[in-house]
């Protein structure tokens, strides 16, 4: 009788220990998730690094350029140098030409209507020192999302001089009417959504109809035919 129950508490001993084993690489696993958690909290949202700027190639620059001077936008012409072998002094003389040309003033339908990527509203952003680091947007289905880095005040009471990560995204689309629609969709502060007590309760409510009698928004909307936001694309098409 004595033997058996011996031989009984053995296996109680080893399944004993079998659990404690299990229980300690339980805690661990546990605390180094938490450590890599924190870790990544305090890198992106408390401590985030700047953010890498968008650059394009030299294919892409003109692309876009010819985009925007088809908008309208003046455009700094990229700084090609051309050395004469009698003078050291660097001619640009066709260049000048180029601009003082005159040119007979016509409007065409698909002038109307450009399409910018995600990358190139990046590089956009990236010719600006002041967000080049700061400044993201991605694009998704009639989203339009922004990553941004602000710099606190150092006379503020907390976090003096550190950087605070914001989350946004804005909805873009045509509504039934084919009129603008443009409405917050939320905003984060460190990963964390903000009430929408405490942004006005501006959340999905249309910006256009909301203060589309006067001012941005109205112009905005009458000034546009179309505007469509997809994966990773813009585009808009502007009215006669």
């Amino acid at each position: 009788m004595l033997t058996s129950l011996m031989h009984l508490s053995v296996p109680r001993q080893r399944q004993h220990g079998a659990s404690g084993i299990k229980l300690l690489l339980i805690i661990l696993v546990t605390m180094l998730v938490t450590i890599g958690l924190t870790f990544f909290i305090i890198r992106t949202y408390i401590f985030p690094s700047p953010l890498t700027p968008v650059t394009l190639n030299a294919q892409e620059e003109q692309k876009l350029d010819q985009k925007l001077t088809q908008l309208g936008w003046q455009v700094e012409p990229s700084r090609q140098v051309s050395q004469s072998p009698n003078s050291r002094e660097p001619s640009n003389r066709g260049h000048n030409n180029a601009e003082l040309t005159p040119q007979a003033y016509r409007e065409f339908d698909a002038d109307r209507q450009v399409t910018f990527s995600e990358k190139e509203v990046n590089s956009m952003i990236g010719r600006n020192p002041d967000f080049a680091q700061r400044v993201a947007i991605d694009f998704s289905d009639n989203l339009a999302s922004a990553t941004l880095l602000i710099s606190i005040p150092k006379d503020f009471p907390l976090m003096a001089g550190e950087i605070l990560r914001v989350n946004t995204g804005l909805d873009i689309h045509l509504d039934t009417n084919g009129r603008p629609v443009v409405a917050l969709v939320g905003v984060s502060l460190m990963g964390v959504p903000i009430p929408n007590a405490w942004l006005g309760n501006m959340k999905n409510v249309n910006l256009v109809s909301e203060f589309g009698d006067r001012g941005f928004w109205n112009t905005f909307a009458d000034g546009v035919d179309n505007i469509q936001i997809r994966d990773g694309e813009l585009s808009i098409k502007l009215r006669k």
